[in-house]
């Protein structure tokens, strides 16, 4: 089997029960016009005790389908904001 996905990202919301919505954001370099480019996606992960607050920086790890959109899961909190 292969490894899973993890990736970092920071929580901009957390009003569900053991759910967080996380940022990720890539920056890459447009292929033709050389242009940087900030992309941002959100995912909804797992947080089964709560204990990501917003503005946290989280790793997140990809996993089975917990419900309808849920596929990540915190896997640690990097750095709480304060």
């Amino acid at each position: 089997m292969g490894e899973r996905k993890s990736r970092e990202g920071v929580v901009v919301s957390d009003a569900m029960q053991k759910t967080r919505v996380v940022r990720i954001e890539r920056v890459f370099r447009h292929p033709r016009y050389q242009r940087v480019i900030r992309m941002s996606k959100k995912l909804k992960a797992h947080d089964e005790n709560n204990a990501s607050r917003i503005g946290d920086r989280v790793l997140i790890e990809e996993t089975r389908p917990i419900s309808k959109e849920k596929r990540w899961r915190i896997r640690k909190v990097l750095s709480h904001v304060s």
